[in-house]
């Protein structure tokens, strides 16, 4: 027996002989991690093994569905810790947002949460203590044992703060944390976010149901004394490493265990086929703040005219590769919430929420999250979507599935 303990859990391994048909150096696949309000229940199953390509996380338990066949996530996006630590304001700002953490975990008790970019406001915090944010952010998801990942924004890459600096706190500051680094060459200059994660339907499936994707789109500036401006775009190697991981994926596990899985991508800055999207929004089909007019800065590879169109290696390879991709989700837009079908690739896009007190906001557009459930792990299945705001209130809810905005 193998035994592993996450807080007062006890997961329990169990060595299956039926299971030793595969390959020689093929690596154990970790235990399950319990949901929400089960923390205190032993799960006990037989080990998995897999191709260790294929199991980035052997030393974190697996991630599965709820007992009831479901899987949520609560996406909290743009919290802008750390604005005007100088005065009075900025912490102000930064104890709403971890008040809002806290109030939608606990009314929520989502199956996994995700960061999605613009965690701080880089460019207002000290090189001596930028990181510190991190740890402040963590701590409501470490204390709701929540499991979570995160992608970085534009303000997470500033003088005195870099995309690879927050994510190696955030791996220190949590066990939770799936995040992880793109391989070395992969994501370009001040974007080593990239990464996926998946979800089993069953602790003791062969192969995960549901692959959730991490792109790092980069922005804002290099670190360092003589810092510039760095490119606004998921970065052309990205694209080679999409088709790279989808062909092992399909040759390693479609050879133990043939089934569809599901996909859903997280990315901070939209891409900029996005922006011609807004002109044909309804407010029937397409429920939901639009506030943010798109525009030069707000999507990818827009901050620079001379840069248009450097995304679209990336947006070509997303949507040819990756199979059942329920849809892309971005923040970026404070003022922004809504989804809406992209025509060019047929792919579901949707804006996040403006979580945090920190940022650019309006009256009236309030602050809160962006929840996603996914109904059933058949990727056939859709999803539920809608905007959860700090006070309880819903809108903009519908569901993402093959008949949406057509």
């Amino acid at each position: 027996m193998i035994l592993s303990c996450l807080h007062d859990v006890r997961l329990i391994l169990v060595t299956s002989s039926s299971l030793a048909f595969f390959c020689a150096g093929m690596a154990k696949a970790s235990p399950t991690l319990p949901t929400h309000g089960a923390w205190s229940r032993p799960a006990e199953f037989p080990a998995v093994d897999v191709p260790s390509h294929l199991n980035p996380y052997p030393d974190k338990p697996r991630l599965t569905f709820s007992s009831s066949g479901t899987f949520k996530v609560t996406v909290f996006s743009d919290l802008h810790y750390g604005e005007n630590p100088w005065d009075d304001w900025g912490p102000q700002q930064d104890a709403n947002s971890t008040r809002l953490m806290r109030s939608v975990l606990a009314a929520e008790k989502p199956d996994y949460v995700v960061l999605n970019g613009d965690l701080i406001t880089g460019e207002n915090t000290f090189q001596e203590n930028s990181t510190t944010l991190i740890d402040r952010i963590v701590v409501p998801l470490n204390e709701a044992k929540i499991p979570f990942s995160s992608t970085q924004g534009n303000h997470d890459n500033q003088r005195n703060i870099t995309h690879l600096e927050e994510i190696q706190r955030e791996q220190l500051d949590s066990y939770l944390s799936y995040t992880r680094t793109a391989p070395p060459g992969i994501g370009g200059e001040g974007g080593e976010g990239t990464y996926w994660v998946p979800v089993y339907e069953k602790a003791i499936d062969l192969t995960p149901a549901l692959i959730l994707w991490f792109f790092d789109s980069r922005g804002g500036w290099s670190p360092g004394p003589t810092s510039a401006p760095l490119p606004d775009w998921v970065d052309a190697t990205v694209a080679e490493w999409i088709k790279h991981e989808t062909a092992v994926m399909e040759a390693g596990w479609d050879s133990v265990e043939k089934r569809e899985r599901g996909a859903l991508a997280f990315v901070h800055i939209p891409p900029h086929a996005i922006e011609s999207v807004q002109k044909t929004l309804n407010t029937t089909v397409n429920p939901g703040l639009n506030a943010d007019t798109l525009a030069q800065g707000s999507t990818q590879a827009t901050a620079d005219p001379s840069s248009a169109g450097n995304d679209q290696p990336f947006w070509d390879a997303l949507n040819a590769n990756i199979k059942n991709l329920h849809a892309v989700i971005s923040g970026h837009d404070h003022g922004n919430e809504w989804c809406a079908r992209e025509p060019s690739k047929d792919v579901i896009f949707c804006f996040d929420k403006h979580s945090g007190y920190g940022g650019y906001s309006s009256p009236g557009w309030g602050y809160g999250v962006r929840n996603i459930v996914f109904t059933s792990a058949d990727p056939a299945s859709g999803l539920e979507t809608w905007i959860l705001l700090e006070g309880g209130q819903t809108r903009a809810r519908v569901t993402l599935d093959e008949n949406y905005d057509r």
